[in-house]
């Protein structure tokens, strides 16, 4: 079983709402190799106790790095990105996988062991998200999305200015968001 030791990176990456901490920003909370001073309190908000990375929980992850060595944790809860196709018009939402990036080490999602996790993700039809704060992301296509065979690295139009509901990622995906979501208790 894996454990946290002395990573605690995700405390400094992902944002908190109701601690006003903002993606990129250390909790005020977190002490240096103590953990968090408000752990299992009542001060601690439920998105803390039912937040895990899927390296810890060990998702597929048997050949990454703990997230304080490779400075990216993978976000467990599913999000979605809407694209265009090119000859309809049409949209569609393609599920991505959020990768939370220290923004120190913007080139961390670039380890060939998370590229060869994320053709995985692939070819089940999941793109990757790639979050450096709350409002800058990269959109990462592996080559399965591609006719070319080409990993896509799109920064255009990528917004992250809001973080989509539980309620909109599971409309948005339908069954295969909700049952993620039911499966970890956040829905």
């Amino acid at each position: 079983m894996r454990r946290c030791g002395d990573c605690s990176l995700c405390c400094k990456l992902l944002p908190v709402p109701p601690l006003q901490k903002a993606a990129g920003e250390r909790c005020r909370f977190h002490k240096f190799h103590k953990g968090c001073a408000v752990y299992h309190t009542a001060r601690m908000p439920p998105e803390c106790g039912l937040w895990n990375c899927r390296w810890l929980i060990n998702d597929d992850a048997d050949d990454l790095s703990r997230p304080d060595r490779s400075h990216y944790v993978l976000d467990l809860m599913p999000d979605f990105v809407t694209v265009r196709d090119d000859v309809t018009g049409e949209a569609l939402n393609i599920q991505v996988v959020q990768i939370w990036v220290d923004p120190q080490h913007r080139d961390a999602h670039r380890d060939p062991a998370l590229r060869r996790w994320l053709i995985r993700r692939a070819e089940k039809g999941i793109a990757a998200l790639i979050r450096f704060n709350s409002k800058e992301a990269l959109a990462v296509f592996a080559p399965p999305f591609d006719s070319a065979g080409q990993w896509r690295e799109i920064t255009s139009g990528v917004s992250t200015g809001r973080t989509h509901t539980f309620t909109e990622i599971a409309t948005a995906l339908g069954g295969r968001a909700s049952a993620t979501i039911e499966a970890h208790g956040k829905g």
